[in-house]
């Protein structure tokens, strides 16, 4: 399968340096200044509310910004979950950037479910469109032992972060693609996020964060 369809998404940039704290994008953003993060522990969304979904005949894809000013919007267990996750990999990350040449790149995490028996899957057809520029992965962190083997069973699943060039914006509309999967819908989803965004902020000055924050 070759055929790329175009599914409308939006992001911003993550530096691999300190989970926590992992940057920000120059330039204009719908949702928040080039220097805004809302503060973490006052999320409330899950996982799924952020996760873009779309399939093949043979698999499910699932990509999930790791940007902080997206994934500050999660409940704190999550929030802390993925922060803990890109901690525990930070120098795998910080090696695979310095093998790119980047400093900065943008991270998402990247799931293949199989939908059918010895279904295959190739890591390098995931691209995201931003800003007119097409953006392939540079270099992917595998963190599934299934993500070698390139084949999945039926509800098995492979899981790796992918490393692109900065540049890629989660706060304005782009498109990303794998082979001849339908389109996703990211516009409901830019709605949710903005609409949790004022939600956070107000948390935040009426109450403490959630424990270990």
């Amino acid at each position: 399968m070759t055929s790329k369809i175009a599914i409308v998404v939006s992001g911003t940039l993550l530096s691999c340096s300190r989970p926590a704290h992992l940057g920000a994008q120059a330039g204009t953003a719908p949702l928040a200044s080039s220097s805004d993060t809302v503060p973490a522990g006052f999320g409330s969304l899950r996982r799924d509310d952020l996760v873009m979904r779309f399939a093949t005949d043979q698999l499910q894809l699932q990509i999930l910004p790791l940007d902080e000013r997206v994934i500050r919007l999660l409940a704190p267990d999550t929030y802390r979950s993925l922060e803990g996750l890109l901690d525990s990999r930070r120098q795998d990350i910080a090696d695979a950037a310095r093998r790119a040449g980047l400093t900065n790149p943008t991270l998402v995490m990247v799931t293949f479910f199989g939908q059918v028996p010895g279904a295959r899957f190739t890591p390098e057809d995931v691209q995201l469109q931003s800003r007119g520029r097409l953006f392939r992965p540079v270099d992917i962190v595998p963190l599934s032992p299934t993500w070698s083997t390139l084949q999945l069973d039926q509800r098995q699943q492979a899981v790796a972060i992918y490393l692109f060039d900065p540049g890629v914006s989660w706060l304005e509309e782009l498109s990303a693609s794998y082979q001849n999967a339908p389109a996703g819908n990211w516009t409901r989803t830019l709605q949710v996020l903005e609409q949790e965004r004022a939600r956070v902020l107000a948390r935040a000055q009426t109450r403490p964060p959630a424990p270990n924050q």
